[in-house]
């Protein structure tokens, strides 16, 4: 068979059902092996979209999501895709196409060194060179892709190489297991835990992976010690469970702050440092850390580790509560949750607010609190990247893992909308909402067409100011109010829909919101809901937040 037959069971063998991406004629022979295969290709309008489907499907499956592009712009194309995948921790395998082997060293059309371009925003990347290694490569790109921590590599396979003819197999796909963490490490957090006065849990993006909720639940319950999440981090804890604490991560001081500095030892479950620096909450250094993940932790002065148990998260705090359960098993829970009943109550009613607000545009608070009462637990929300980010950061709080999907780590605008047909593809019985600024919606738009083509129901919130709004709010508290000229001009979103046979609607007030919902869920493809919003609302959060007196 061809070299790219060959390539394209090797894709088989691994589990992959879905590609995204657009091919030029250096893939021609994989798209035409595509053609006998069960693996379906969805067509994009843009390389950068293929990449965000590719690595939010990769996020909820926990197996690569995988993308396509040609050589040259193709790749160029996909390059912040990969690199969001790639720091928000979402296994994908890229592959690329390549000119013949017979041109590479030499000036030729469209020819560059992809690989090397894509070596710092992946985990691995590697060129086929001939028919005999694509087994190897391949099965070494989806081993590596999903190791924690998972990210992106990328396969690049010159287009001679893909004509050529091979008589090999793909390997087979053999699950490896992590380790396990050491006892001593612990025996010592243990011990770090039952003398702590005021512990708190910071559980972060990788405390979702691999199954490692349940054991996290587990061990609040167990223990009696309270649970803040991360912007990636949220579902951990369910937001009911009177252990959940909510979210960290403002650049201000915000209520859970205050009960972050009071206490004495963070247990730190899957935290990641790209989310949210330790120095935004631990300016001093002083707090002893357990640092319980996948890896060992970062070097950072703001993070002094006292103890590192480095291992599957879900195992070691499997470990920890049998620990406990051993040796401090008669003094269960260890701490009083319901000392912490006061701090939520106090962020519940500020969550509560402005819920029955009226006035129009609508303010931020209470756009999610109806979005919140409308999804159901399992039912998806992606974050796009701008001023409405951080109200969704703080505001909408999940019962499930997984079910609000922010770019974090790389912070990428344009990534919700073609992220939600990734989410929607990977689980089609859930609503899939993505909330996008009126800035980054624009950036990748042209997927609504996919959505449509391919009858997608994905549903795009727009939130409406006509200006880069997470920068102004970010100039204005650096400048004492000013800021640079960052207003733009909007489409008739509803026009703009109906151009490309999607359902839109421009909100015209906050009663127009909920039927609005209900009726884009209901489209056989996409929707688009605008909703102007006030944003006026963002100096007084920083305000606010700056005159908070902290209840602990």
């Amino acid at each position: 068979m061809k070299a790219s037959d060959l390539f394209v069971k090797c894709l088989e063998e691994e589990g992959v059902t879905h590609i995204f991406g657009i091919p030029g004629e250096e893939n021609a022979d994989v798209m035409i092996s595509l053609n006998k295969s069960p693996i379906e290709f969805v067509l994009c309008r843009h390389e950068q979209a293929a990449a965000f489907m590719a690595d939010t499907y990769g996020r909820l499956t926990g197996k690569p999501g995988v993308c396509l592009a040609t050589l040259g712009p193709g790749a160029t194309n996909l390059v912040t895709g990969v690199a969001d995948a790639n720091m928000d921790r979402a296994p994908i395998v890229v592959i690329i196409g390549q000119a013949t082997t017979t041109r590479l060293h030499k000036e030729s059309h469209q020819n560059m060194d992809s690989i090397a371009m894509y070596r710092p925003i992946s985990k691995w990347a590697h060129s086929i060179s001939k028919p005999a290694n694509i087994p190897e490569i391949v099965r070494k790109a989806f081993k590596i892709a999903i190791a924690e921590k998972p990210g992106a590599t990328v396969i690049e396979l010159p287009e001679d190489v893909a004509e050529e003819n091979t008589n090999l197999k793909p390997l087979l796909v053999k699950k490896t297991r992590r380790a396990a963490a050491d006892h001593k490490a612990v025996k010592e957090a243990v011990n770090l835990i039952a003398d702590a006065k005021s512990p708190l849990v910071l559980a972060g993006n990788g405390a979702l992976r691999k199954r490692a909720a349940k054991q996290v639940l587990r061990f609040a319950h167990k223990t009696g010690i309270g649970v803040v999440n991360t912007f990636m981090g949220k579902g951990a804890v369910p937001r009911t469970d009177p252990h959940c604490l909510f979210t960290l991560g403002l650049q201000g001081q915000d209520h859970i702050n205050g009960a972050i500095n009071k206490s004495d030892l963070i247990i730190a479950i899957g935290y990641d440092l790209v989310e949210f620096s330790p120095s935004a909450w631990n300016k001093v250094g002083d707090k002893k850390i357990i640092h319980i993940d996948f890896l060992p932790a970062e070097i950072d002065s703001s993070y002094p580790v006292s103890v590192d148990v480095v291992s599957d998260v879900a195992d070691a705090m499997w470990q920890i509560n049998e620990e406990i359960n051993k040796s401090h098993g008669d003094k269960l829970p260890l701490f009083d949750i319901n000392d912490r009943q006061a701090l939520r109550n106090t962020i519940l009613d500020d969550f509560a607010m402005e819920k029955d607000d009226k006035s129009f545009p609508m303010k931020p608070q209470k756009i999610l609190w109806e979005v919140r009462e409308f999804l159901d637990p399992s039912d998806i929300l992606l974050s796009d990247v701008g001023a409405h980010k951080m109200w969704i950061s703080r505001y909408f709080q999940c019962d499930e893992p997984n079910t609000c999907l922010i770019s974090n780590g790389f912070c990428t605008m344009g990534f919700a909308f073609p992220g939600s047909m990734g989410a929607k593809i990977a689980e089609p019985n859930k609503k899939i909402l993505s909330i996008n600024g009126d800035a980054g919606f624009l950036m990748n738009v042209q997927d609504i067409e996919t959505a449509v083509r391919n009858k997608i129901n994905v549903v795009a919130m727009v939130w409406l100011d006509g200006e880069y709004g997470l920068i102004k709010w970010k100039q204005q508290n650096s400048f004492n109010g000013e800021h640079s000229e960052l207003a733009f001009n909007n489409p008739d979103y509803e026009l703009f829909a109906k151009s490309f046979g999607a359902w839109g609607k421009i909100i015209k007030s906050p009663e127009e919101l909920r039927p609005a919902l209900e009726e884009a869920f209901e489209q056989n493809g996409p929707a688009i809901i605008a909703v102007p919003v006030d944003y006026r609302e963002n100096l007084k959060l920083t305000k606010r937040l700056g005159e908070l007196e902290f209840t602990i």
